[in-house]
């Protein structure tokens, strides 16, 4: 089910609010816990129900395994078996088709082990549950109820595509007893935050995604694309990736505060960031945490030298890659950005033995930002191309391999910049004239969006609009002093909120007609 459907928003929604309330009004909060379970279950179940005796067996393992690690004397041998556990169910069912491949590919054989379905939200609630289960080797986590634990991993809001959240910032949110009253402010927050992030998927994610979904499969065909089609499709899938990924952040944490819980920060405008590690703290951000914390931490950090540092965010990198997905594409994008950080520490190192500090150098960090942002553009190419030969075909059309060209219904109506079209070796071709417009109005329009609008983290900072409370103003503020404005536009329960956030919701609800997935629920 998803959150811009019919039935969610007209049947799923309401129903629930209104189960939840009334039964912990009337039964109290245990009973309301358990409305929210089950309404969190039936709603994985709406996807697959045979997939739900995975997802539960799943709880009941991690919840008796986590207590057992949790008393005194646990062997590191039991947490060794729960992560196993864990792995090799996320390796078979996302991982099993792609390694007999290559195994076949290498030693000609033809294995076969018949088509496997990724069960939704496995790699999410698998990296949660792991992280509970280390939690609780380390004496962090405290004795919690069944229940309790359930909803910690089902709850509906966050269960398909994230957040990831921990443990410490979900559990005594539900063992509070103020969640379980019905609290208009709660509410109107809430709503406000959900309609902004239905308006980004539906209307701004799902309005672009028609400029880009073409040019990658043309792409992924094997089709030769000129230089300016290429670009166009790669950067309208960087603005569809984000405002699609920035509006499920935004609708979970909406839809989690209507039931008065508060979600951790997941999405915050990393198209701002001025260099590739400031992406990676705004980007994915508890997906960002989790492979520090269990992964680049006990790889060693920075604590072995510089080589081992550069290395551990290689490794870091390239298994959030894979995290992402079973194919070379994910590996390969996962070991570009990992060769990013690596390269920006390097960088970063260099300038402070010159002794440069680039912070308020407006030029530097200017081109500091375009790097980055190209950067980012290429791995997505990677990211969403089918085949590795349509990636490289891509980029090798990006490059201009193919030739540069517009349409000549343009091309015939700028006689005077014909001059400037033969000097670069500019053409005409036969493509239409209002697709490429089209393409290139989208994308001249969502730049400023990205880079100069405020987030819902901005502008709900004054009623906590996440469970992360610090601001993180990118340094192109040095290069654009009119970011630093973003405080001063916040969220207030007025009239004029109320009528833009209703316009909002409203445009959202208009495209209900033309559904799509969200594009994270692949992983």
């Amino acid at each position: 089910m998803l959150f811009n459907s019919v039935e969610f928003l007209f049947y799923f929604l309401p129903v629930t609010l209104f189960a939840f309330f009334i039964v912990a009004d009337r039964f109290g909060k245990e009973s309301a816990i358990a409305v929210l379970v089950v309404a969190s279950l039936f709603f994985y179940a709406w996807w697959n129900p045979k997939y739900l005796l995975l997802l539960a067996g799943s709880m009941l393992f991690n919840y008796f395994l986590g207590r057992a690690l949790g008393r005194q004397g646990r062997p590191l041998s039991l947490l060794v078996l729960g992560i196993v556990v864990n792995l090799s169910l996320l390796g078979y069912f996302k991982y099993a088709g792609f390694l007999v491949s290559n195994i076949n590919s290498l030693t000609g054989g033809d294995w076969n082990i018949g088509h496997v379905f990724l069960p939704l939200a496995i790699s999410f609630f698998t990296f949660q549950q792991i992280a509970y289960l280390v939690d609780s080797y380390k004496g962090i986590t405290q004795e919690y109820s069944f229940l309790h634990y359930c909803l910690f991993v089902s709850f509906f809001p966050q269960l398909i595509a994230g957040p990831i959240v921990h443990h410490k910032e979900m559990l005594p949110q539900f063992a509070s007893g103020s969640a379980y009253r019905f609290n208009a402010g709660n509410f109107s927050i809430g709503l406000s935050i959900f309609a902004i992030g239905l308006f980004k998927k539906t209307v701004l994610a799902d309005g672009v995604a028609v400029y880009a979904n073409p040019v990658f499969a043309a792409a992924d065909a094997g089709e030769s694309l000129d230089f300016f089609t290429a670009w166009g499709g790669a950067l309208a899938y960087s603005f569809q990736l984000y405002f699609d990924f920035s509006g499920y952040s935004d609708m979970a944490i909406g839809l989690a505060r209507m039931f008065g819980i508060i979600l951790p920060l997941n999405f915050y405008s990393p198209y701002k960031a001025a260099n590739i590690a400031e992406f990676w703290r705004r980007w994915h951000i508890t997906l960002s945490r989790f492979l520090r914390d269990y992964i680049y931490i006990p790889l060693g950090g920075n604590r072995r030298g510089e080589f081992r540092r550069y290395q551990n965010l290689f490794i870091t990198m390239l298994l959030g890659g894979l995290w992402h997905g079973a194919g070379w594409n994910f590996v390969i994008w996962g070991a570009l950005h990992g060769g990013y950080l690596a390269t920006h520490q390097i960088w970063t190192r260099a300038l402070a033995l010159l002794g440069f500090s680039p912070q308020n150098n407006k030029l530097y960090v200017f081109w500091s930002w375009t790097l980055t942002m190209l950067a980012v553009v290429v791995g997505w190419v990677f990211f969403r191309a089918v085949t590795l030969d349509g990636a490289l075909g891509m980029l090798s059309s990006m490059a201009g391999a193919n030739g540069v060209s517009i349409p000549n219904a343009l091309y015939s109506r700028l006689d005077m910049l014909h001059p400037v079209f033969d000097l670069f070796g500019v053409q005409a071709n036969s493509q239409g004239g209002g697709q490429f417009v089209a393409t290139w109005l989208w994308i001249v329009a969502l730049l400023p969006v990205c880079i100069l609008m405020p987030n819902v983290q901005d502008l709900f900072s004054k009623v906590k609009g996440s469970l992360d409370s610090h601001f993180v103003f990118s340094s192109l503020s040095a290069f654009w002093p009119g970011l630093k404005l973003v405080r001063g536009l916040t969220w207030q329960a007025s009239s004029r909120w109320a009528w833009l956030c209703a316009a909002a919701l409203a445009l959202g609800v208009m495209t209900l007609g033309q559904v799509s997935e969200f594009l994270y629920f692949q992983f």
